[in-house]
């Protein structure tokens, strides 16, 4: 019984301090009192039980996610353009940032074949924009049944953060961050690239279309 504490709930936590400053006692055992009372007649090893199942449980599907995401950036490492590759290039804007969000991309099929986004993408900062702008066309490249694919685009913090280890993450960038990856899992070839921003000119114009209409 000897890690309860590392098992009691935030809220269990919060309780526990204010029974201790009302009761005179340690924060320990005012919590070890919290939580027996919300064991009730299942009892407090029970209880432990069943939270320590449920950290097992959260811990493997965090080990299953970092093993999705390893993947993803192999496959980024892994294979040279070919002839039948596509490409694509992404592109977002917040005016004023943070603003009123757009986003623009290009998905180019080897026979040159264009498949072109000009959308509205809600509010939020600049990065918003680009991480917002680069899932719409790994979303457009999975509906068009690309299996090969090149991503280009000007924004270093999304294209670093999406490369990068999962441990210098930017935590408010973490949710964009698990959807590109899971999505970026769906392609058996697939490399995500910076360039600099004169060499992403479609993929701005469309996102700055989107603004003007």
């Amino acid at each position: 019984m000897k890690d309860f504490t590392s098992l009691a709930f935030k809220s269990e936590r919060a309780a526990s301090r204010k029974l201790a400053q009302r009761l005179g006692i340690s924060e320990q055992e005012a919590l070890l009192q919290t939580m027996t009372l919300a064991a009730g007649a299942q009892g407090l090893d029970r209880l432990l039980a069943q939270r320590r199942a449920m950290r097992d449980a959260d811990a493997a599907r965090a080990l299953a996610r970092r093993e999705r995401n390893d993947i993803a950036i192999a496959k980024t490492q892994s294979k040279p353009l070919t002839a039948t590759s596509w490409q694509a290039w992404f592109d977002g804007s917040a005016r004023p940032n943070p603003g009123k969000l757009t986003i623009g991309g290009v998905l180019t099929a080897p026979d040159g074949k264009r498949i072109e986004i000009s959308e509205d993408a809600g509010f939020g900062d600049s990065s918003a924009a680009e991480y917002r702008a680069l899932i719409a066309i790994l979303e457009a490249a999975i509906e068009a049944g690309v299996d090969d694919l090149a991503v280009y685009g000007d924004s270093k913090i999304v294209i670093d953060d999406v490369n990068g280890v999962s441990a210098d993450a930017a935590p408010v960038l973490a949710e964009y961050r698990q959807q590109v990856r899971a999505l970026m899992a769906r392609f058996a070839h697939i490399q995500l690239r910076w360039v600099p921003r004169h060499k992403n000119p479609d993929a701005d114009a469309l996102s700055q279309r989107s603004r003007l209409n």
